[in-house]
């Protein structure tokens, strides 16, 4: 089973792209990147910088999963009511959510932390060149 977990957080590390200064100078900008609809404040703030960018994109990306994700559990939650088991609605959606803070906890924890390393599930969507 850690097998299994350590591979799924073993993603991509494209720290070695960025500058130690990029780094940084940018870690406050990646932290953000990850707070809801915040994604885009990197981009604006430091638009040549291949730090921001990467957790502009990592944020962009989670952002669009939960909104996309959250409407497919809630019509998946309408159908279970609907049929009387509305309880595994109820868990599926609490399932998702926890899934979608833990992700946004572990983009918060390599941006701060320096790294620029992919998200698990969904990091290897480039949205922002």
């Amino acid at each position: 089973m850690n097998d299994k977990i350590n591979k799924i957080l073993d993603t991509e590390d494209k720290t070695s792209g960025c500058t130690r200064e990029d780094v940084e100078k940018n870690k406050i900008f990646g932290v953000l990147a990850y707070l809801w609809i915040l994604f885009f404040i990197p981009l604006v703030v430091c638009p040549d910088s291949k730090f921001g960018k990467f957790h502009a994109n990592q944020g962009l990306v989670l952002f669009l999963f939960g909104i996309v994700g959250s409407a497919v559990i809630g019509i998946i939650t309408m159908v279970f009511a609907l049929i009387g088991l509305g309880i595994v609605g109820v868990i599926l959606a609490s399932i998702f959510g926890l899934l979608d803070v833990l992700l946004v906890v572990l983009g918060i924890v390599n941006a701060a932390t320096g790294k620029a390393k992919a998200l698990p599930i969904i990091g290897g969507i480039s949205l922002i060149k």
